[in-house]
């Protein structure tokens, strides 16, 4: 469904995962700028919603998914991720009770995908899944902090704070250029989407397209299930462990290969940000090869231009790839430079990981006195 804010005057369509919402209204700098300062409100009604009600529905989830939500409060945020017997990624969520119901933000196509799956999930269950996309909108602050009591269904990125049993593979918290965007999706009723977008404005902010988040969440290294996810993906390849897996509850599908990967190290891809040579005026596509010594060696899942960076982008390449090399991006028959910036080192190994045990001896497995060999 398209968005009433793409009748404003100058507003230019958002295209693939996006579509449905602006791309911009006419001066995507400014509109990035205004953002990044946060003085801008951003529509984001194309994102699907997904509500689910009835007393065991926090219990059920944390059963189910890769998250911790069996007793999170209300107005709290999170996010989880519904993972492969194999561990890989197919669905993510943001997560947040209002003390009723449980609201889970997706991307456009996977709300009646994911309410699906639940809907197979609930046995008999006390739980009611709805997929509210067609009632709900969603609109972008530049705020963080989660929602007060009073106000609207508030869901806080806390990315890339790590969570309470979480790790990370990426730099420290202090270091991580994410600690710089604030982001928070605040729900509305559908119908309100024009006036409440309004309100901000005439509070003082301006309204911003998604060429700005874009570029602001490139920036941030955080991953998008729309863009960075592949049948392939594991959540460690993404640093996404940061926010949305937890590595000491109880079992939930595809947890043996999280935790595998976790205690082993050296997740088979690693996210990388990379700084494109913009001295052309062609930039390649999310999907494009990038290249090392003219073999494809990952692909580019995202690309942006920052309003300070220039052309900037997120990709996910083979662990093996040296962190120091030059590589080139395919696009459209010919070759973009492009400089690595580590997200996920390439020794794959995360801050916590648990130490390697000693070589084991032979006196280990020696019989005892009785013949039979030590435990």
């Amino acid at each position: 469904m398209g968005s009433p804010l793409l009748s404003r005057h100058g507003a230019v369509a958002a295209a693939g995962p996006d579509t449905g919402v602006a791309w911009h209204y006419g001066d995507p700098v400014a509109e990035q700028r205004a953002l990044a300062r946060g003085g801008a409100v951003v529509d984001q009604s194309h994102l699907g919603v997904v509500r689910v009600a009835g007393p065991d529905r926090l219990r059920w989830l944390h059963d189910i998914t890769s998250q911790d939500v069996a007793n999170l409060p209300p107005r709290t945020s999170t996010e989880l991720l519904v993972l492969s017997p194999q561990g890989h990624v197919e669905h993510a969520a943001g997560v947040v009770d209002d003390g009723e119901a449980t609201w889970l933000i997706t991307e456009a196509d996977a709300a009646a995908p994911l309410a699906a799956w639940l809907d197979r999930m609930k046995f008999m269950l006390r739980v009611e899944i709805t997929d509210a996309t067609a009632d709900w909108a969603v609109i972008g602050e530049p705020v963080a902090a989660e929602g007060a009591e009073g106000e609207p269904v508030t869901w806080w990125d806390t990315w890339p704070r790590v969570s309470r049993g979480g790790t990370r593979y990426g730099p420290a918290e202090p270091d991580h250029p994410g600690m710089q965007r604030p982001w928070r999706l605040v729900l509305v009723p559908r119908a309100e989407l024009a006036a409440q977008v309004a309100e901000r404005e005439a509070a003082g902010w301006s309204l911003a397209g998604t060429w700005a988040t874009e570029a602001l969440r490139v920036e941030a290294y955080r991953p998008r299930l729309a863009r960075e996810v592949d049948h392939r993906s594991i959540p460690h390849e993404l640093d996404w462990l940061r926010t949305a897996v937890h590595l000491h509850k109880g079992c939930y599908r595809g947890q043996e290969t999280v935790a595998r990967v976790h205690n082993l190290g050296r997740p088979p891809r690693r996210l990388v940000f990379l700084h494109l040579d913009g001295s052309g005026h062609l930039l390649p596509e999310p999907g494009a090869e990038v290249l090392l010594d003219g073999r494809a060696v990952g692909t580019l899942t995202s690309i942006a231009r920052h309003h300070e960076l220039g052309p900037v982008g997120l990709a996910v390449v083979k662990r093996s790839v040296p962190e120091d090399a030059e590589l080139l991006v395919a696009a459209d028959g010919l070759e973009v430079a492009a400089a690595q910036e580590v997200v996920v080192p390439g020794e794959g190994v995360s801050a916590d990981r648990p130490e390697a045990h000693g070589p084991l001896t032979r006196g280990l497995t020696a019989p005892d006195r009785h013949g039979l060999g030590a435990l």
